[in-house]
């Protein structure tokens, strides 16, 4: 099969993905690459870059185009010498058909699909498409692709690279404006903080109503706007089950498949718990985290105004923001890491714990206050001693503007750190293109 055009960078005014560069990539070795991450986060603006004569864009939330799919799945597909898919979720009976097809047909770079539900937990995709599949995730705009900015501190700090200088930190009040603000496209599109609270109710509204009917049959379905409001008031806290059923009359099976649905639609991420042999009294249970701020914070009904009255709901709602910027710094790392949370018995704490294949780790807490203490560096310390040579680097990221250190491997650091370039001038952050 004959290679077609890749796309071009993206002209001027537009944001460039870090996604883009790995689905070049993938699309010149890999038979079918699928692109994943909730919608309305710039998939399908992404792979229409890559659709052509050869190549065309076929999107399921056509009605024709999806009652074709679902009517005549192998039929379809075998019209098809390649193609781009988009939400390729609404017809799940696609996939075995895409691999029957590239069983027949190897070349690279055949089918090019999106999906705006984790497709891994569908047997056809984790069991069928094993080796001829690459997955990539897209989640809502990182803060370093708004930037300009290259996004690879953790690289850096695994490789063994000293902390770079904090050469423009974003602090206080601008700091927050980003958090409250968050990354979806078109909420960064609308300059006022009443217009983005809108159309991210009307957001949740649709994919509460419209794409938990794709990946799940639910009796309860009027249930799911609550819960999202119960989860959003724990955002930050261990995981609770039986508390979130009982404060809408569901079981805690119920309200843990409910929590999955959500999970599967990358609204929020169930963090789960670090363990080590060198650490008996660990907490088991995974932490809950949304993957946008600016969701989770419309949830809250959380204000610049409010919050600056009264910071005790911004510490939840910062500590998701970084893990949400640490997760989008991963998708596009060159390492594979295993991301999970770190507590003792006696609530002694890291918030992200970064652990490559070589069992190598980054420690990430998070303080909203502008000062760090001694003890605040407690968790770290005991992950460190933890794991020994193989403890990389300790950051307490904060609201603040300078580097501190408290010994070789860990730093107090503004949290802008995740996305600065660290050298130079930082680039000037660009207008969200319509």
């Amino acid at each position: 099969m004959r290679m077609t055009p890749e796309p071009s960078p993206s002209p001027n005014g537009t944001i460039a993905r870090h996604a883009q560069s790995r689905i070049t990539t993938a699309l010149q070795d890999t038979r079918v690459v699928l692109v994943v991450g909730p919608r309305q986060a710039g998939k399908t603006t992404l792979a229409r870059l890559y659709a052509n004569s050869e190549r065309p864009y076929l999107t399921l939330d056509d009605p024709a185009t999806l009652a074709a799919a679902r009517a005549d799945p192998a039929g379809f597909v075998r019209g098809l010498k390649s193609a781009v898919i988009d939400e390729v979720q609404r017809a799940p009976d696609l996939l075995l058909a895409i691999k029957e097809s590239v069983d027949k047909d190897q070349a690279p770079g055949r089918f090019l699909l999106t999906g705006s539900t984790n497709l891994m937990a569908l047997p056809i995709v984790a069991d069928s498409l094993a080796g001829r599949l690459a997955v990539i995730t897209l989640l809502p705009f990182a803060q370093a692709e708004l930037a300009g900015a290259p996004g690879d501190l953790l690289d850096r700090l695994f490789d063994g690279d000293a902390l770079p200088p904090a050469v423009n930190p974003v602090v206080g009040d601008a700091l927050m404006e980003r958090v409250l603000r968050g990354g979806y496209p078109e909420a960064l599109r609308r300059t006022s903080a009443s217009r983005r609270q809108a159309w991210l109710e009307d957001y949740v509204a649709l994919i509460l109503d419209r794409n938990v009917r794709d990946i799940a049959n639910i009796d309860q379905l009027d249930r799911m706007p609550r819960l999202l409001d119960v989860l959003a008031a724990h955002a930050g806290q261990l995981v609770n089950h039986s508390s979130y059923g009982a404060a809408l009359g569901l079981t805690a099976p119920t309200a843990q498949k409910y929590v999955g649905i959500l999970e599967r639609l990358f609204l929020l991420r169930q963090i789960p718990p670090w363990s080590h042999n060198a650490v008996s009294r660990l907490t088991k249970t995974p932490k809950l985290h949304f993957l946008d701020t600016g969701l989770l914070a419309a949830l809250r009904g959380d204000t610049a105004a409010q919050l600056q009255k009264d910071r005790t709901s911004y510490g939840p709602l910062l500590e998701s923001f970084v893990e949400s910027e640490v997760l989008k710094l991963a998708t596009w790392s060159d390492q594979r890491l295993r991301i999970s949370h770190f507590r003792t018995k006696d609530q002694d704490e890291v918030d992200l714990v970064l652990e490559d294949r070589r069992g190598r780790v980054i420690g990430i807490e998070v303080k909203a206050s502008a000062t760090v203490r001694p003890q605040d560096l407690r968790g770290l310390r005991q992950l460190q001693a933890a794991v020994g040579d193989k403890f990389v680097h300790g950051l307490v990221l904060h609201d603040h503007d300078r580097i501190t250190p408290f010994d070789e491997k860990l730093h107090a650091a503004p949290v802008s750190m995740l996305w600065e370039a660290g050298v130079g001038a930082p680039k000037r952050e660009k207008q969200v293109a319509a």
